[in-house]
């Protein structure tokens, strides 16, 4: 195999971002790559995606793919910046239709905003393929935790997005808008319906009880001992759970400045008449 996966680690929004590459022909894609931002002082920067650019360009890689699991409420994208530097198509799947819609009417955007994914250069569909060098990347839709989730699956690795998260996490919130939880366990037992040795790769972890973060693990060990959906765990029951456990959760801290830049594949609105860029919150809508 010549597939080369190299993860970044974002801490302050626990996320891991993917450099993967047919190192042999030297064509490279990233995965959810992220943006700093910070929410006090309005403060965007780049030093997480310039250590992917580099390390892209130390290789000698041509960037062709920036793929997008979903348009993420926990961190801004970094997807422009690293067009910006080294080319390559802004790519997500094509719910991301629905997710535009939705929140153009929450954040009251102009009306010729477009709400048909041409902000990004590709939109997927479920089971399309593409190719990454010698390798073929086959697309998997993964609606439930949002309605434009897709995972991305070359030779024996799968990056998940926020369907699944370490066993001993469990799965994904299914309550954001577009939401459903009986959706999420119908997507990911599709991962888990495949060769148990299939390694996935996580999007975030927030090692529980202070243990060492981790970003891999197999279908195998998900099937096994995923405290949300191992086998046995019923599509009813995970159902019961994962909207009990929701009802709990705290709004994601970024979840309001980052859906505005993503649903424009990372773009910030365009500068007023002063100059400055401005992000909207609306006030007692969520």
């Amino acid at each position: 195999m010549s597939l080369e996966i190299t993860a970044f680690f974002h801490a302050p929004s626990s996320t891991y971002s993917y450099v993967v590459a047919d190192a042999a022909a030297k064509h490279a894609a990233v995965i959810d790559p992220v943006l700093d931002y910070d929410a006090a002082s309005g403060r965007s920067g780049a030093a997480s995606a310039k250590a992917m650019v580099e390390h892209i360009k130390g290789r000698g890689y041509a960037l062709d793919w920036i793929l997008e699991t979903h348009a993420h409420a926990d961190h801004l994208s970094a997807a422009q910046y690293l067009k910006q530097q080294l080319g390559g198509q802004v790519a997500i799947g094509e719910g991301i239709r629905e997710v535009q819609a939705t929140f153009k009417k929450l954040y009251n955007l102009d009306k010729k905003f477009p709400t048909d994914g041409s902000q990004f250069d590709h939109l997927f569909k479920d089971g399309e393929t593409f190719r990454l060098g010698s390798i073929t990347a086959q697309v998997v839709a993964m609606g439930g935790h949002t309605s434009d989730g897709v995972a991305y699956r070359m030779e024996d690795a799968v990056f998940v997005g926020d369907s699944l998260f370490m066993p001993d996490s469990g799965s994904a919130r299914c309550d954001f808008p577009g939401g459903d939880a009986g959706a999420l366990y119908d997507s990911v037992r599709k991962l888990l319906d495949l060769p148990e040795a299939t390694r996935l790769f996580m999007c975030h972890d927030y090692a529980p009880g202070g243990r060492e973060h981790r970003n891999q693990t197999t279908v195998e060990e998900q099937r096994r001992a995923n405290i949300h959906v191992k086998d046995g765990v019923s599509r009813e029951d995970f159902i019961t759970l994962r909207e009990a456990r929701d009802a709990t959760l705290p709004v994601p801290a970024l979840l309001l400045p980052a859906i505005q830049v993503n649903i424009r594949a990372g773009r910030f609105p365009e500068p007023e008449a002063d100059g400055a860029v401005y992000l909207k919150i609306p006030v007692d809508r969520f």
